[in-house]
């Protein structure tokens, strides 16, 4: 596999998910699975914000939107095009959701975080 960009939200979550798990008793395997459900998960957070920062209204998003273009921040949008940056987010909630595909039903509260990242409106 690939090696994974990370941003500061990932991170945190990553550090969130994995640290419950390890004070949990969690095996290796969980850790990692889940390690990799908070990677893609915080990914396709920061791919959907920047997406909706050009698509959505700034009532909608409760803050303004544009702000990135206007200060030339380097988005997703802006590097892949807005719909290969649909495509990744959606891509990376898939990969999260295949992590946790052992856990079945008990994954039920993080397979609704990542289902919520990308049909998120604000």
């Amino acid at each position: 596999t690939r090696p994974k960009p990370t941003n500061p939200l990932s991170t945190v979550k990553k550090v969130s998910v994995t640290t419950g798990a390890i004070l949990a008793g969690a095996s290796e395997e969980d850790v990692r699975a889940l390690d990799t459900y908070a990677l893609d998960v915080g990914l396709a957070f920061q791919v959907a914000d920047d997406i909706l920062d050009v698509t959505a209204s700034s009532e909608d998003l409760g803050k303004t939107a544009g702000k990135d273009e206007a200060v030339m921040k380097t988005t997703y949008p802006k590097l892949l095009g807005l719909e290969e940056s649909k495509e990744e987010a959606k891509r990376l909630v898939d990969e999260a959701v295949k992590a946790l595909e052992p856990y079945g039903d008990k994954a039920q509260a993080l397979l609704g975080i990542a289902d919520y990242i990308i049909a998120r409106k604000n």
